[in-house]
């Protein structure tokens, strides 16, 4: 991909930020995803690796109440308040968290005290770690709410070895606003993404590993009842299918693990067009690819994020592929024409996103090891490049709505440097 964005537009932000307390530096590996932010009307809500969870105002990040998740938490959405009336516009009724840890915990918590409504284990249906890491243990990976604050979405999983024997558990949850269970669905594959459709009609879940009779990288179910429409899968060998999935009106965007490849699909999961993002290339006398592991669709366009470079024959690589940590959009309609493309330069751990505003929070570039590449880079999905706001530590968070932008930073300790750079902490600014 040749970059072809004009980042004339770029202007910095002023952030507003706030001390998170203690956590353990990263080093020159990525870590897991150890922190979640979220914004919602006049709340910015934090999540920490504790199990620390903060609601603050967005203005003066004064802290309005904190709650002790049972798990490390990793993720967080909100039901939407306003009653129409004019007592609770503004207020974000209920924070649903999402949790990592020995009980897979999802609880929701008013967004006025803090005072938990409810909570369900998903434990329960995954099953206990089999050993005491947290690799092993029930993950959240997926929280989500559809568009009229109705219905939340999650799935969870848990992987367990034998030997060469790998297994995953899990589930996709849809709960209704009081916590109550309206459906699950169960399968032996690794899901990594789900997302509900604008009209509350479908829900699409990704799954990256498929390891068991699960075969499948896209499957699509019937928002209402949880009842299969349909599925999709690039068609490659192994066990890697889908990094992401995202909606736009009848479309559905999709990263392939697989083959390293973006792909825009019709109803049914009819493929419209697909594009090489970090497929195998050869360089240097290695074969190099990287994972496209984000994909955001949006009134006509769809942008897709790669990864690390890796090698077939091995982790280590002397090279690098020439679209790692790049950002790259398509027209939805014209045949996946490229609008244009950028570096990220950094490990992207999520997207975030609304409207054509574009964050990327970006970590650790371990191969090079460079702490300029620390930062929260900001895109137009329509024409690209809009600005650079600059960490110490890695960005490993972040939350866009409503004009406003919420980032996460955590310390980093490089492995051959010996200096601690940034801190844990919370950064919010205006975008307006």
């Amino acid at each position: 991909m040749a970059g072809t964005a004009e980042p004339d537009r770029e202007r910095e932000l002023e952030f507003r930020s706030a001390p998170l307390g203690d956590i353990e530096a990263a080093r020159s590996r990525h870590m897991w995803t150890r922190s979640a932010v979220h914004v919602a009307d006049d709340l910015v809500v934090t999540g920490e690796w504790d199990g620390t969870v903060t609601a603050r105002s967005i203005d003066s990040l004064e802290s309005r109440w904190t709650v002790d998740h049972p798990d490390h938490a990793v993720g967080i959405e909100t039901l939407d308040g306003g009653d129409g009336d004019g007592e609770n516009d503004g207020v974000a009724a209920t924070v649903v968290v999402a949790g990592r840890g020995e009980t897979g915990t999802i609880a929701a918590y008013d967004g006025e005290t803090g005072e938990q409504r409810w909570r369900y284990d998903t434990v329960a249906d995954l099953g206990a770690a089999v050993k005491e890491t947290i690799f092993y243990r029930p993950y959240v990976v997926g929280l989500e709410t559809d568009s009229e604050g109705e219905t939340v979405y999650a799935a969870a999983r848990r992987y367990e070895r034998d030997g060469e024997i790998r297994r995953w558990h899990s589930t996709v949850y849809a709960f209704e606003p009081d916590g109550s269970l309206r459906w699950t669905y169960e399968t032996d594959a690794s899901p990594i993404a789900i997302e509900p459709d604008d009209e509350g009609e479908r829900l699409a879940v990704g799954y990256n590993r498929c390891t068991g009779d699960h075969d499948t990288g896209l499957v699509v179910l019937e928002a209402e009842s949880g009842d299969l429409e349909w599925t999709w899968d690039p068609g490659t060998e192994g066990d890697r299918r889908v990094g992401d999935v995202s909606f736009d009106g009848d479309s559905i965007a999709v990263s392939s693990h697989g083959d390293k490849r973006g792909y825009l699909l019709g109803p049914g999961g009819a493929e419209r067009w697909r594009v090489d993002l970090a497929v195998e290339t050869d360089i240097g006398g290695e074969t190099l690819y990287a994972y496209p592991n984000h994909a955001y669709a949006n009134d006509g366009r769809v942008a897709f994020v790669t990864g690390n470079t890796y090698a077939v024959e091995g982790r280590e690589t002397e090279g690098r592929h020439p679209n790692e940590h790049r950002i790259a959009a398509f027209d939805i309609d014209a045949d996946g024409e490229l609008l244009w493309d950028d570096e990220v330069r950094g490990f992207v751990h999520g997207l975030a996103a609304a409207g054509d505003t574009i964050a990327t929070p970006c970590a650790q570039n371990f191969r090079v090891r460079d702490p300029e590449t620390h930062a929260v880079r900001r895109f137009d999905l329509e024409s690209g490049p809009i600005g650079t706001e600059r960490t110490e530590g890695i960005a490993t968070a972040g939350a866009v709505d409503r004009g406003s932008l919420a980032a996460i930073e955590e310390p980093v300790a490089y492995h051959d440097d010996g200096r601690t750079r940034g801190e844990y902490a919370l950064h919010v600014a205006s975008l307006k």
